[in-house]
Parts: C-alpha cells; structure tokens; sequence
C-alpha cells in the first residue's frame, strides 16, 4: 500500500468516525431501540459475511483474517442486544410502583 492511499484511507477513516459520532450523539433516546436494532441486523449479514471468508480456504491469511472478523462480528451482535435488551428494560414500568397505586 502505497504512502498516498495511506493517508487517503486514514482520511476517510477520520472523517467517517468524527461524522458518525456526531450523527449518533444528536438522536434523541427514544430513537437508540430501534436504531441498535438496525444496527445488530447489519452486523448479523457482516457475520454472514466474514463465516463465508473464513470458511473458503483462499489462503491461511483470508481464514486467519476470516476468523477474526467472526469473532469481531459475533461480539458486535452479542454486545448489541445486550444493551438493546437492557434500554428495552429501562421503559418497562416497575412492578413496586403498580403495587403503591392499588
């Protein structure tokens, strides 16, 4: 890889990040459910993805490579239900506070 593309994929990769943090920290909290679950969905089809990498024995690196991108991708869907089940648990309403009003 080229010096010149170096600092080009670094640019972009800078630019994506400062943009989709400022993107994700301007909705509102009565978006994030389901914008994780939008988000989980992707990761499942970038499983898919890197299972079909890992398994296609094209080289040791691919399925090296492959592997890691299995294990980075099943923790990002794991991780990402984890905290959509936990905001989900945050709008139930208590069962102490239905026993106070009878």
């Amino acid at each position: 890889m080229s010096s010149d593309s170096l600092i080009s994929a670094l640019y972009v990769f800078a630019l994506a990040a400062f943009v989709g943090y400022q993107v994700i920290s301007r909705v509102p909290s009565l978006l994030h459910s389901p914008l994780m679950s939008a988000t989980n969905a992707i990761s499942g089809i970038s499983l898919v993805g890197s299972l079909v990498t890992a398994g296609a024995h094209y080289s040791t690196l691919s399925t090296v490579l492959g592997f890691v991108a299995v294990v980075c991708a099943t923790t990002n869907v794991v991780g990402g239900f984890v905290i959509t089940d936990r905001m989900l648990r945050m709008f139930k309403r208590k069962p102490d506070a239905d026993a106070k009003k009878q």
